[in-house]
């Protein structure tokens, strides 16, 4: 039996999402890029010959040492924590559910501030622990614009993206959670060693399209794979699209991280069915983008992503489709058998199928493993994920991208 902690303030929902949206919000610290970080010390009248000194010092607290207080900072003297205390932010978001599978997946829902008219909004992220590692799946925003059919998440219309600081929080929440920080009192120079971590892997795989949202996605995961940071390397980082094509290319050059492709038909006809965006970006112009992925090779192939569908897409044929849609692509196909939810119009396929599907798969050269359904009780698995939160009007949700902007230098 999944187990629910309810982590929620004694106030009532209600009461306090109106305390948070009263709230006057001070800019965070966590997700500006090092010069960024400059530029917000000096506008707070930091020294210019401190500038590097006092980014290096924030850099490690947070990303290293992992405090969401600066009162914790304890090599930075009082006053100059109070000022930082006044002028900015580093608290994580509200958890306001904690739910535990019964094979041991994780599910927090966050609550971050609406900054902005309106309401907080809530986005889900999702531990997966396995042998020899951790993957965390982290969402990228609030709500989606796809309205993939066999999807959950695609069911919640967009309210709006995340920030980098909101995509990077999802990590520091869960390394908090699950104890990969090193404890406060422990020596300043200790860390985590890589070998050691609960969270060892990351992949963009979580709520909305990753692409429509580049630049925050960008600056979180540069800062991610930082190595004077986070540190996590790039090949545990996998970003995953459903095909937004003109930003493919742009994700390898500029970011460097593995690719995902949720592809899950070969032809077109079904694929605009199933994943609305391939009336935009069609199959050749998807694996035309594929095939001229930066740095793309048998060390660092694609991995497609195959939602399993009863009757849909799981036939012989379709197999068939899919080596030859694929030929000449360095890549790994993952069979997802299909996750249901509330109200889906689909089936999984059957167990029996499924293997039938891989094994041609695999006998025509491309490793095709079936991924074990993890947390179905708490409906964290994939194409699961979803949030309660309303969309934002139309004026609002603009003005809060103009928010966005200026206040990250974008």
């Amino acid at each position: 039996m999944a187990v629910s902690l309810d982590l929620t303030h004694p106030q009532t929902r209600a009461e306090t999402d109106a305390l948070v949206a009263k709230t006057p919000l001070r800019p965070s610290l966590v997700g500006l890029s090092r010069e960024e970080m400059g530029d917000a010390l000096r506008e707070a009248g930091v020294a210019e010959k401190q500038i590097r000194m006092r980014v290096s010092q924030l850099w490690h607290w947070l990303y290293i040492r992992g405090v969401s207080d600066f009162s914790e900072m304890k090599n930075l003297s009082k006053d100059f924590r109070q000022i930082l205390a006044d002028r900015f932010d580093i608290a994580r978001p509200k958890i306001i559910e904690e739910q535990v599978s019964n094979d041991g997946t994780r599910k927090w829902l966050l609550q971050f501030p609406s900054m902005g008219a309106g309401k907080p909004v809530e986005v889900e992220t999702v531990y997966i622990p396995e042998e020899g590692r951790g993957t965390l799946c982290i969402s990228s925003q609030v709500g989606c614009t796809l309205t993939c059919s066999f999807c959950h998440t695609g069911t919640q219309k967009l309210v709006r993206n995340l920030t980098a600081g909101e995509i990077l929080a999802q990590l520091l929440v869960a390394r908090d959670r699950l104890g990969d920080f090193p404890d406060a009192d422990t020596p300043q120079g200790a860390i985590v060693p890589l070998e050691g971590r609960k969270v060892s892997n990351i992949v963009m795989m979580g709520m909305g399209e990753p692409l429509y949202n580049f630049d925050h996605v960008k600056k979180a995961l540069l800062i991610a794979t930082d190595g004077d940071g986070l540190s996590l390397s790039r090949r545990r980082v996998t970003l995953s699209t459903s095909g937004v094509v003109p930003n493919i290319q742009r994700t390898g050059d500029e970011i460097g991280v593995m690719l995902a492709i949720s592809l899950h038909a070969v032809t077109d006809e079904l694929r605009d069915e199933l994943v609305p965006i391939n009336k935009k970006y069609p199959l050749k112009d998807l694996m035309d983008a594929c095939r001229n992925y930066p740095g793309l090779s048998n060390a660092k192939r694609i991995t497609f992503e195959y939602v399993m569908l009863k009757g849909v897409n799981d036939s012989l044929e379709d197999a068939k489709g899919l080596v030859r849609l694929l030929k000449g692509i360095p890549a790994k196909i993952n069979l997802i058998p299909f996750n249901p939810w509330p109200g889906s119009v689909y089936e999984c396929s059957d167990w029996e199928q499924i293997e039938k599907f891989a094994d041609f798969i695999n006998a025509n050269g491309y490793a095709s493993p079936i991924r074990t359904p993890r947390g179905r009780d708490i409906l964290a698995a994939c194409g699961q994920l979803k949030s309660e939160s309303e969309r934002l009007r139309k004026s609002e949700r603009l003005a809060l991208e103009a928010m966005m902007i200026a206040g990250h230098g974008e």
